[in-house]
């Protein structure tokens, strides 16, 4: 079955379709809706004896599995696919995206979508997300601003809603709500070069992009129970807005040991405190911390490939040695040449006694 499924996306079967063709495997998984539980009965028997429970997730996962397949058999091995999948199980890593579901346009789901994106990230599903805006409901102004900030500092990142809501366009609801929407989606772009070394260690290495407080700080027991901020790999601390109304917010910056430094007003700060910052619909607190070097696109764009035509600039932040280091993962972006010839490029800095080397 998955390989006839996969034959379909061929460029002869498909008619319509061009080279530039991504998929989404949407409620890709058995339903019932009139069930308690809107699928099957968990012990609804399969073939061979097997109980629904155990084979529910597996229908998304080869399916997700077969759609990528296909992906890559139309472009003769040439392209890497994308597959946005709902269902997913232990594995689907290998084979794109997925996202949380049919979520609400509410301030606890936004507040939800970050422990539900950290708890997917420690299990290995690192390319996750959350429908920026709710998928059902409509958004206020302020609580889609926010939902576009806390979307831009996670690995997929999508606006997507139910086609009875209300249009949500950014510039629908003023220039304001449009020009902090606008200024966080350029962030995010300028971003993308150390998002794409995130995932580089991510392929390699097996360390997820988004890590809870602890996986960087594991003797810090204040952050054990952290959900609310979260490192963006070794070097960016991030705690989104997700309460409405909200003028200050209190950030814990873990370890006595470290330097933090405000990626908006460049303010230096001694870790193992927890520090009030004020906070406007502009301000989203995200850290750098001392000892790393990050890699972000300069000047604006308004597609990815915009930027990779764009200088690279980096951020160095000291720590108390006076001592900092990063990297940078290069590639075309699109082929497996980065496997089948090595054709890519993994930079080295370091900052060491007032004096910057790459290698």
């Amino acid at each position: 079955t998955r390989a006839w499924y996969s034959r379909c996306f061929s460029l002869n079967n498909f008619q319509g379709s061009t080279s530039s063709l991504f998929v989404w495997n949407d409620m890709n998984e058995p339903s019932v809706f009139d069930g308690p539980e809107q699928t099957m009965p968990k012990d609804a028997v399969h073939s061979g004896g097997w109980e629904h429970r155990d084979l529910h997730n597996l229908y998304g996962f080869y399916q997700q599995m077969a759609t990528a397949e296909g992906l890559l058999t139309r472009s003769g091995g040439q392209h890497r696919p994308f597959v946005l999948s709902r269902s997913f199980f232990a594995g689907s890593q290998r084979f794109g995206a997925i996202w949380t579901g049919d979520n609400v346009a509410t301030w606890d789901y936004l507040k939800i979508s970050i422990p539900m994106v950290l708890s997917l990230s420690v299990a290995g599903i690192t390319f996750c997300g959350a429908d920026v805006g709710g998928f059902v409901q409509d958004p206020d102004p302020e609580l889609l601003v926010r939902w576009y900030q806390a979307g831009a500092l996670t690995p997929f990142f999508r606006g997507h809603s139910a086609k009875e809501t209300n249009r949500r366009e950014p510039w629908l609801f003023g220039e304001e709500v449009t020009a902090a929407v606008r200024n966080t989606i350029q962030q995010r772009y300028q971003l993308l070069p150390y998002w794409y070394t995130l995932f580089y260690w991510a392929h390699t290495m097996g360390q997820p992009p988004l890590r809870p407080l602890w996986v960087e700080f594991p003797a810090e027991e204040d952050t054990f129970t952290m959900d609310n901020e979260y490192m963006i790999g070794g070097a960016l601390l991030a705690c989104p807005i997700t309460d409405p109304g909200v003028q200050q917010v209190q950030v814990l910056l873990p370890s006595s040991e470290e330097i933090w430094y405000d990626v908006q007003s460049l303010k230096v700060h001694k870790g193992g405190r927890t520090v009030i910052l004020p906070v406007t619909m502009d301000t989203v607190p995200v850290f750098q911390r001392g000892g790393t070097i990050i890699c972000r696109s300069t000047g604006s764009g308004s597609c990815s490939e915009d930027f990779q035509k764009l200088p690279l600039s980096l951020t160095v932040a000291l720590n108390s040695q006076e001592f900092a280091e990063g990297n940078l993962f290069l590639d075309d972006g699109y082929s497996f040449r980065y496997h089948d010839t090595k054709a890519f490029s993994l930079h080295s800095f370091k900052m060491d006694s007032g004096r910057l080397c790459s290698r």
